[in-house]
């Protein structure tokens, strides 16, 4: 018998979201004959403490919410190795958008029960596993003011967020070294991606695919107008931002990013440190169920 314990992220997405995604598709899972348990989450350690524990049992752990909560609980699964569901509850949601998630309970049921499981590549940023992006800079900026406003609507918060750290963010100095190759650059933005996509569907990191082994970044100069940040997030959303002179695409396993004052550091809906950070390319690290 088929063995699924979900965990879930209280504040996901409105209030009681997580419960309300969640209970639709364990009613589909039992009717397909499978042995569900449902645990709430306390904080991202407990996350991924119960997740390696819970994938050294052998079950199948699901993550019931955002961005946030996929990547506390991939860490477990990595450690314990584990098998990750994703039944979406968050405000973002991109890794699920990425990889092609449905919406519907009985689809995403479906999924789990006989979906195919994908072998992803993983960040490894100074020990956190993440699934999908790491950042520094505006956008950064941006997550913070985001999750420190969680009752505007999602869809609205997303958009106004990076106008407003427009208004507070001037660009920062930072090195960058690349496989061993260290550069000094004056940056609006960094983002080292793994999935490519972040920001309520933005694609900021087209070439980055899940599979390739690879940490494509993404850098947008200092010298960058913000009067044109809104034509900017525009084009992100079908990666068309990449054609523009200020933005630079590089592609390594290994990457240093240092800044040369404190700033903010995010990784996929959270913050994560405020000076630099280390990121190796797992490759095949997280095993995912997917359609």
């Amino acid at each position: 018998m088929t063995a699924f314990t979900a965990l879930l992220n209280p504040i996901s997405g409105s209030a009681g979201a997580s419960v309300e995604r969640w209970e639709p598709v364990a009613v589909a899972l039992r009717a397909g004959g499978a042995d569900v348990a449902m645990e709430p989450t306390r904080s991202a350690d407990q996350a991924r403490e119960r997740a390696e524990q819970l994938s050294v049992e052998g079950r199948t752990v699901v993550a019931v919410g955002g961005d946030g909560l996929v990547r506390d609980v991939a860490g477990g699964v990595v450690a314990g190795d584990g098998v990750l569901g994703i039944v979406p509850a968050g405000r973002g949601n991109d890794l699920a958008l990425g990889l092609g998630l449905p919406h519907a309970p009985e689809a995403l049921a479906r999924v789990l029960l006989d979906g195919h499981i994908r072998a992803i590549d993983v960040l490894d940023a100074d020990g956190v596993i993440v699934p999908g992006n790491v950042y520094a800079g505006i956008d950064a900026l941006s997550t913070r003011i985001i999750n420190r406003h969680r009752r505007v609507p999602a869809l609205l918060l997303y958009r106004l967020a990076p106008v407003l750290a427009a208004l507070r963010w001037r660009p920062a100095s930072f090195e960058l070294t690349l496989d061993g190759v260290t550069t000094a650059e004056h940056l609006m933005m960094v983002v080292a991606g793994n999935s490519g996509r972040y920001g309520h569907g933005l694609h900021i990191v087209p070439s980055a695919t899940l599979d390739d082994g690879l940490i494509h970044l993404l850098t947008v100069d200092g010298s960058a107008s913000l009067l044109r940040l809104a034509s900017f997030m525009r084009e992100a959303k079908h990666g068309a931002h990449v054609d523009r002179p200020e933005v630079t695409v590089r592609t390594a396993r290994e990457v240093l990013i240092r800044a040369e004052r404190d700033v903010p550091f995010g990784a996929d809906g959270d913050e994560l440190a405020d000076r630099e950070v280390t990121l190796r390319c797992r490759p095949g690290a997280l095993r995912i169920l997917v359609p």
